[in-house]
Order: C-alpha cells, then sequence, then structure tokens
C-alpha cells in the first residue's frame, strides 16, 4: 500500500508538471490583451504598444492594448484584475502603483492583487531652475536654499505625484527648505516654471531638454543613479554629493495574482530581450525612457523597496490618504 501510494503521488508530481510546462509550451495560442490605465499616446501607453508589438512578433500571436484611463489608474487596475489570471490579460503600469495606499484609502485593488512580470522603461527625471536661480549645481542650488528657507518654490502636477515626492526626498536629504506649488498638471507647472513664477520642478528629460538647450531653463541633475544617454554631460544629483539619491519614474509589466509561474517567466524571458535589443532601445530613447528588465522575483523586492522608500517620504510630508 505504501509503495502504491508513493507511486501515486510520482505520477500526481509528473501530471503537474507536465501540465506546468504544457501551460508555458501552448502559451499564448489566443489575443493577449494588455491593459493601460491612460489614453493614448502617454507613456504607458507608447511603451505597452512597443512591448506588445516586439511579443505579437515573437509568437505569432496578437498583443493589443486596451486603454483604460481614470481614476488614479484605479479603473485600469480594476480591469486587469477582472480579465482573468490565465496570462491573456496583462497589466502596464506606472510607478505610481507603489504610492496609491499613501494617497487614498479602501482601495478596491493594490499592488498585492498583480504578479509582477518585469520593469520595462525608466524615465530619468531632471532637477531644473529658472535661470534668475542663482545656482549652477546642486551644491550651490542647496547652499541657497539654506540661505533664504522657505523662499525657494518648486511646481509639482500635484500631492503625491511622481515629481513631488521625488522633489520631497532631495528635501529630506538635504534638509533644506523649499515651498511646495502644487498644479493639476506638468504643463501647467512648466509654463509657471518658464515665466519664473516659481524657482525649480523635477521634471522628465524628454520635455526639459529642449528647453534647456535653448537656455531658456537650467538643469542642475539627473534623479537615477547613472548618467542618461540623451544628456551624458549632466551629472546625476547623487554623484553631487547625495549619494544614493535616486527618484525613478518608472514602468512595468504585471498579470493578475494566480496567473502560473510558467506564463509569467515566458513573458518576462521574452520580453527582456525584446527590450534589450538595438531597435527598442532606439525607440524608447525616442521617448526619453531608457529599458529596464529583471525578473519577477527582483522586480518583487524592488517593488517592497519601492513602498518602503515612498512610506517614509509621505510620512515626513505629511501626506495623509483621502
Amino acid at each position: 500500500m505504501h509503495v502504491v501510494r508513493l507511486l501515486y503521488a510520482g505520477l500526481l508530481c509528473l501530471g503537474l508538471i507536465v501540465s506546468s510546462a504544457q501551460a508555458q509550451g501552448d502559451y499564448p495560442n489566443r489575443p493577449v490583451k494588455i491593459i493601460v490605465p491612460a489614453t493614448p499616446g502617454g507613456g504607458s501607453d507608447t511603451f505597452a504598444r512597443l512591448i506588445g508589438q516586439h511579443l505579437s512578433e515573437a509568437w505569432s500571436q496578437q498583443f493589443y492594448v486596451d486603454n483604460r484611463p481614470g481614476g488614479g489608474t484605479l479603473i485600469g487596475m480594476e480591469a486587469a484584475i477582472n480579465g482573468g489570471a490565465d496570462g491573456y490579460t496583462l497589466y502596464l503600469g506606472p510607478s505610481t502603483i507603489t504610492v496609491l495606499s499613501l494617497m487614498k484609502k479602501n482601495l478596491p485593488v493594490s499592488v498585492s492583487n498583480f504578479e509582477p512580470i518585469s520593469l520595462a522603461a525608466i524615465v530619468p527625471q531632471l532637477l531644473i531652475i529658472h535661470p534668475s536661480v542663482k545656482a549652477n549645481d546642486v551644491a550651490e542650488f542647496i547652499a541657497l536654499a539654506r540661505t533664504e528657507p522657505g523662499k525657494l518654490t518648486y511646481g509639482s502636477p500635484g500631492l503625491g505625484t511622481g515629481p513631488q515626492m521625488a522633489m520631497q526626498l532631495f528635501i529630506n536629504t538635504t534638509g533644506t527648505d523649499l515651498l511646495h506649488v502644487p498644479y493639476r498638471g506638468v504643463a501647467s507647472v512648466l509654463t509657471d516654471l518658464l515665466a519664473g513664477r516659481v524657482s525649480a520642478m523635477m521634471l522628465n528629460m524628454l520635455t526639459a531638454k529642449e528647453h534647456v538647450e535653448a537656455g531658456k531653463l537650467r538643469a542642475l541633475g539627473v534623479t537615477s543613479s547613472k548618467r542618461i544617454d540623451g544628456m551624458p554631460n549632466l551629472p546625476t544629483i547623487a554623484e553631487q554629493g547625495l549619494r544614493g539619491y535616486e527618484a525613478l519614474q518608472w514602468f512595468g509589466l504585471f498579470a493578475p495574482k494566480g496567473t502560473p509561474k510558467p506564463i509569467i517567466d515566458k513573458i518576462q524571458q521574452e520580453m527582456a530581450r525584446g527590450l534589450n535589443s538595438p531597435k527598442m532601445k532606439q525607440q524608447l530613447a525616442a521617448q526619453g525612457a531608457e529599458p529596464s528588465t529583471n525578473t519577477p522575483a527582483e522586480f518583487a523586492a524592488f517593488l517592497a523597496d519601492e513602498g518602503t522608500k515612498w512610506a517614509a517620504v509621505a510620512k515626513s510630508a505629511n501626506i495623509q490618504p483621502e
């Protein structure tokens, strides 16, 4: 009887292994939907379409984008969760997924409802100032802020947004006192920065570069841990004395919780191959982004670190969920 039980258990395990292998081998055998929580044309949408195009070509199966804007990405997240955990509904979301719980109470869905697949792209931000601000680098900007606490202002597209959190981390790291002026969007902040009505802001490289090169704004540093190809002569904030400073806007691919691991791994491996190709790197560079891939386990650890980091920043800024 004992031998029979062992034999049965062995066959059961073998069956699970074969089933798992088949799930990976057969996938995908029908169209795959990538839900994007934004309107067409934005960062999430652009990166989802690039990834979807590569996967479609690699596997001769359609990967198409389904735009679900609204609700601060919650509408798209809920649609993805309700799509089923079979690998045929994916979610391409921004870095705000790790700070949603810091902004809103009683969330219907959160990062815990997803299986991390991989990072996709990083969009570095620049610390930029109006030319009237008498600072040519990060050290001079810090010194000026300490000389005139509360007088220098910075704009952001709103409390808890990536640019605002990046600046709050800068304030925490440097011990400076800058006055936050929240707006309803990046365009409004940029308009007032160009007019000199605010002193500084964090802005993505693609939008900032033309104004910096025209002399209308001054870039002091990059928020990523390494210099960026688009502006290789601009030092990072970290290398200017703020060791460890890093504030990234990133985009990643997720699947609903419970999606089989063989499918997760298969998507991640092909996605990494595509993102690291010269063609994809060039396409991302045109959007002011850089490819960034990792394994599902590495992405999960990254998400946990991001959550801890920004929770501390939110607490220091007295940001309360509403």
